[in-house]
């Protein structure tokens, strides 16, 4: 028997019959903690006897309340090189996940960018799926990740039959989810148009009461990111080389040692740091640089959390979790939006960050509403409500 964690602010509690649910997690994989591993994070805390189900695990590479659930990973985490390059078995992802058994759980929540969400469950179990995105590489980001400057002459002939099966699959596996979560409504607004399902935006949790406002503030601008293309990390350095600012980047991802040759020699490369490091750079920081469209980003609440404006892409989830400044409410907002991903673009928001008279105090007040216990809170109402109906045998109609 699993019992979700008690609510500690007089939120609705779970149903008796929740009680009785025996709880299962799904993960893509456990390679790092990023903002989906956040949300586990927070899961397992929720459902703290709840086994994690997983392509593949690298061990010691997520948080400890995570590696103390007991973990069951595909065949997927026997392949070779798998700890590096286990992107490049994508096409045995479907297979890998449609063979968990689920037949024991009662309740299964997956969190899902690529294909937890297309797990086979029974007909006598309710899957809830968190989805940070339908998976990108085969949607929207087909291009940013398979373009024709990406891969080769024989990649770029057979990935296209690839990607074809797993769009099909996709949208195909999408039926066998009972309820959708989404982490933004610029999320939401995919999963209708790609899977033409509904789904009830809850915004992940954000660790503020980890982050604080700093008495220093220091003349470099942060970016915290994994260097991956479409993070568009390269547009930054560019920037930056030519303005001559110092920038610090904390991350890792494929593309890091072009974009460490890519930069001059006033801006720096960090591995992904621990939260004492990442909460003093951003601390000490005069603003987070985020140049590309994330489903909804909790690097942004976490730098707003210390009291540090944003300069950000104008479009996807930095919408939702940024007060922009709109030329008359200087001191109560918490970045800038550009409207293009150009040079040009980021360099006048920069000048104008550095004219603008900012609010630490407003900032860090705005990033409270993206709290952890928020999250748990809505996700406890959520959960309690379908499975309620799910007893009474009414389902979310694909």
């Amino acid at each position: 028997m699993l019992y979700l964690a008690d609510d500690r602010k007089g939120t609705p509690g779970l149903t008796k019959i929740l009680k009785d649910y025996k709880v299962a997690l799904v993960q893509d994989w456990l390679t790092g903690m990023r903002g989906g591993e956040k949300v586990l994070e927070t899961l397992c805390e929720m459902f703290p006897e709840a086994p994690i189900f997983t392509l593949l695990h690298n061990p010691g590479s997520v948080s400890a309340a995570i590696e103390r659930h007991p973990i069951y990973k595909s065949f997927i985490d026997r392949l070779p090189l798998k700890s590096q390059r286990y992107r490049s078995y994508l096409p045995l992802f479907p297979t890998a996940v449609e063979l968990f058994d689920f037949s024991d759980f009662d309740l299964i929540i997956s969190t899902s960018h690529c294909v937890a969400k297309g797990i086979k469950t029974p007909p006598h179990s309710l899957h809830i799926s968190y989805l940070h995105t339908p998976m990108r590489y085969v949607w929207d980001m087909y291009d940013e990740y398979f373009g024709p400057e990406k891969t080769g002459y024989f990649a770029r002939k057979i990935i296209p039959f690839f990607a074809n099966y797993l769009r099909m699959w996709d949208v195909t596996s999408s039926n066998r989810v009972d309820y959708f979560v989404a982490n933004s409504r610029y999320v939401a607004r995919r999963i209708q148009k790609y899977y033409r399902r509904e789904a009830t935006v809850i915004h992940p949790p954000v660790d503020t009461e980890s982050f604080s406002p700093g008495a220093k503030q220091e003349s470099f601008y942060l970016i915290v990111s994994a260097l991956a293309p479409y993070k568009k990390i390269d547009l930054a350095i560019r920037v930056f080389n030519r303005r001559k600012t110092p920038l610090v980047i904390i991350g890792i991802g494929p593309e890091q040692k072009k974009l460490r040759r890519l930069a001059d020699s006033h801006i720096r490369f960090l591995d992904w740091a621990d939260e004492a490091v990442l909460r003093n750079h951003y601390a000490a920081c005069r603003a987070l640089i985020f140049p590309g469209v994330e489903d909804f980003g909790i690097v942004p609440l976490e730098a707003q959390s210390c009291g540090k404006p944003v300069v950000a892409f104008g479009k996807g989830g930095a919408l939702e979790t940024i007060v922009g400044y709109n030329g008359k409410n200087e001191g109560k907002c918490s970045g800038i939006f550009f409207p293009e991903q150009t040079e040009t673009a980021l360099n006048d928001a920069l000048d104008l960050c550095e004219n603008l008279r900012w609010d630490a105090k407003f900032i860090q007040q705005h990033a409270q509403k993206f709290s952890k216990q928020n999250f748990i809170q809505r996700m406890n109402r959520f959960i309690s409500e379908k499975t309620e109906l799910f007893e009474k045998g009414e389902r979310s109609a694909p």
